[in-house]
């Protein structure tokens, strides 16, 4: 708790945006360093959130900022005013633009990764008899959403297997190149799988559906926040994030990366004041997929914090950290006798940790992880432990004693 109150102490001398000066001024110690992390976070240890791949905390900085900002706009929702927020969100977009290596006319910032996978679902110039190739362990977003256009349109949409227990990468690539076809228009995959934490070779992949002259489509709802993501380098031609997982930004804004070169030919799914008064956008870039009419001003500012916050740390320290937690989890977990679903290789995996199990058994041990333990986590493939930044060696070990007393549940 003095950690804590010492932090406040701090935080309230000093004012906003302290926490990523706080953070880049720190001494990298090791446990000691990700124990000063921890403490920008609110949560108290009576329950430890450990399921980023659903949502996550932000740092008590984000919270404020959202919180001051709202409050700005509460006192003074004039257009005057609120005038100012223009040039925040061209901030927040030219910073998440720079860590993600890309330029910011190719970003829009939405809502979700779930908006920004129908932007792209609905957009994609398609004819009848097209062919879509989607993985089976895609986002509903990403793979039901596929189906429903098809239904409408007379697309034809291919599921790909991948084995359950890849040893490399030529494992996960070979099913997909053998599943395109002269029909084939659109590569559609997943970064990271949320209910498995199986990471595809997306670089290999775009590559791969680039020779072909497909659209290549990547939802990196797991890999935004978590992995060091370069897009210029992976290749794809769009790819899509939520702010409110591993970026630990504000919710209900994400983002949709379009390569500038296929922005003009992908239409957008609404049209509404900031697009222009005829079919050609006035708005540029990737800034047409963000016609949505009225947002929540503050949030969207807010997300230039959570940039703030992560450059603070450095985006290749954070994956690094991941992996580190989520290969100690795997390790304790493999050490129990219980079927893991997510590759130990890191090269493979990510944060994302998955226990085989049937979905009610999953369940039974989700519920008593929270309930015995104080172990937030998920019943998403099994049973679901995502660890972040903000959680310690301790947690991991907390985890995985919990798991341990509930192993009778699981197999």
């Amino acid at each position: 708790m003095a950690l804590l109150e010492s932090r406040r102490v701090f935080l309230h001398s000093l004012g906003p945006g302290v926490a990523a000066l706080q953070l880049r001024a720190a001494t990298v110690q090791a446990e000691p360093y990700w124990a000063l992390v921890r403490s920008h976070f609110a949560f108290t240890e009576q329950h430890v959130p450990m399921n980023a791949a659903n949502l996550c905390p932000s740092p008590a900085a984000v919270s404020e900022r959202v919180a001051e900002l709202t409050r700005d706009i509460d006192m003074d929702c004039g257009f005057q005013n609120r005038a100012k927020f223009e040039k925040m969100l061209e901030d927040a977009r030219a910073r998440v633009a720079a860590q993600l290596g890309v330029a910011a006319d190719e970003i829009a910032l939405v809502r979700n990764t779930s908006e920004a996978n129908n932007i792209v679902n609905n957009g994609v110039p398609l004819k009848a008899g097209d062919e879509v190739i989607i993985w089976d362990q895609n986002h509903p977003t990403n793979n039901v959403a596929w189906d429903v256009r098809a239904a409408r349109f007379g697309l034809s949409v291919r599921r790909v297997m991948t084995p359950p227990a890849p040893k490399d990468v030529s494992d996960l690539i070979a099913p997909f190149e053998r599943a395109l076809s002269p029909r084939t228009r659109v590569l559609s995959i997943t970064h990271l799988s949320n209910t498995s934490g199986i990471r595809l070779p997306v670089r290999e992949l775009c590559e791969l559906g680039r020779r072909r002259g497909l659209h290549v489509h990547v939802d990196g709802a797991q890999a935004w926040g978590a992995l060091d993501v370069n897009l210029r380098e992976l290749g794809c031609d769009s790819w899509s994030g939520s702010a409110h997982k591993w970026f630990m930004g504000p919710r209900e804004v994400g983002l949709l990366y379009v390569r500038k070169e296929r922005i003009a030919a992908i239409w957008p799914n609404t049209v509404a004041p900031g697009w222009g008064n005829d079919a050609e956008p006035d708005v540029a870039g990737a800034r047409k997929f963000e016609s949505l009419g009225q947002r929540d001003d503050a949030r969207l500012a807010a997300l230039r914090t959570a940039a703030d916050f992560r450059d603070a740390i450095g985006g290749a320290k954070i994956e690094a950290r991941v992996l580190e937690l989520a290969s100690v989890l795997k390790e304790r977990i493999a050490a129990l006798d219980l079927p893991l679903a997510t590759p130990r290789v890191p090269a493979l995996s990510g944060g994302v940790c998955v226990i085989r199990a049937k979905p009610d058994v999953g369940r039974q041990a989700y519920e008593a992880l929270y309930s015995r333990f104080g172990i937030a986590c998920a019943a998403t493939g099994g049973l679901r432990l995502c660890p972040h930044i903000y959680n310690t060696m301790d947690h991991i070990e907390r985890a995985a004693a919990a798991v341990r007393a509930v192993r009778h549940l699981l197999g």
